[in-house]
């Protein structure tokens, strides 16, 4: 496998961790996105669509692929929601997160840290 294709881990490895990182079905995730909340969090570029939620979007259709049929494109965008709440995880933020940027940042990746 190709340093392209697998990033230093394997492809299977990619697609296993998104499975465990992503704890919202893609209903939920839909759900969620349709939201203030959702369309509020994180940082927004010119477009008006935060990167997390956009990528929210893509998440639900990866979750709907079946593993066959999944580009290296798709994996790699997996890689990068692995590595994003990872991060996000670490830098959480002390007591209630129940309604916080931090946590709403998280759902649009596909993970609620109170699940």
């Amino acid at each position: 496998m190709s340093a392209a294709r697998g990033g230093g881990q394997g492809r299977e490895q990619v697609i296993d961790e998104f499975h465990a990182c992503v704890n919202l079905t893609p209903s939920q995730l839909e759900e969620w996105l349709r939201t203030d909340a959702a369309r509020e969090a994180g940082q927004h570029g010119d477009g008006g669509e935060s990167v997390g939620h956009a990528s929210g979007r893509r998440i639900v259709d990866l979750l709907r692929t079946k593993e066959k049929d999944l580009s290296d494109d798709d994996v790699a965008h997996m890689r990068k929601v692995v590595g994003y709440v990872h991060r996000h995880l670490a830098q959480r933020p002390r007591g209630d997160v129940t309604d916080t940027p931090w946590r709403h940042s998280l759902m649009n990746w596909g993970h609620d840290p109170q699940r």
